[in-house]
């Protein structure tokens, strides 16, 4: 069975796409998942605190152990002494999660399913600028009603990135760099007939 995916404002054709890819029930867990591990692989993991055994000194004892009247004391690295070292000190590390590949396409078939049924992902060649004016991406959006717009390319041309870069909640990214969190947040997904094909190749 095949599905169709509408061209914008009705101009231009639809184009057919299969069930398979297009067609797949909402997995709002795993799309989920997905989110939280694309988040996740962006953070730093850079923070990093000294321990005791990281503080520079602290080698003799501060005094002896008996007679002054005060506490006893081995090193002056101590958590409990100012400028020693912390207590449970942040090292660095990677916040990356492991997701297999058969996962990660149902995640991304799942967004375009229902990207696809909630009229949020339509197709358009024309959308491509002639040129790079900002003014000629404008005219080509200005009956899409939609306050965020992801434009989907086989490939990013300079015209593309430089007549879109100044429009307001506007993206741009090809297939290859497509991540799930820019697909769910669009409010219309518009695609080229040649980034439909690709998706479909990617995802099969």
């Amino acid at each position: 069975m095949t599905l169709q995916i509408p061209a914008i404002n009705d101009q231009g054709s639809a184009v057919d796409v299969t069930e398979q890819i297009f067609g797949q029930d909402f997995n709002e867990t795993l799309v989920h998942q997905l989110v939280v591990r694309y988040l996740a692989g962006g953070r730093a993991g850079t923070k990093a605190q000294k321990s005791r055994s990281d503080v520079a000194g602290g080698g003799a004892k501060p005094w002896r152990q008996k007679g002054t009247g005060r506490a006893r004391s081995g090193t002056m690295s101590s958590p409990i002494w100012r400028s020693g070292g912390k207590t449970f000190a942040a090292q660095p590390r990677s916040f990356v999660q492991k997701m297999n590949k058969k996962m990660y396409k149902v995640g991304i078939r799942s967004i375009f399913s229902e990207l696809l049924r909630q009229d949020r992902l339509v197709v358009s060649d024309e959308i491509l600028p002639e040129s790079a004016k900002t003014k000629d991406m404008a005219a080509k959006l200005s009956n899409v009603d939609a306050k965020r717009v992801l434009i989907l390319a086989d490939e990013l041309t300079d015209n593309l990135i430089l007549a879109s870069r100044n429009i307001p909640y506007v993206e741009v990214a090809t297939v290859a760099s497509l991540d799930p969190v820019t697909l769910v947040s669009a409010d219309k997904v518009i695609a080229t007939s040649a980034a439909v094909k690709q998706i479909e190749e990617r995802l099969a």
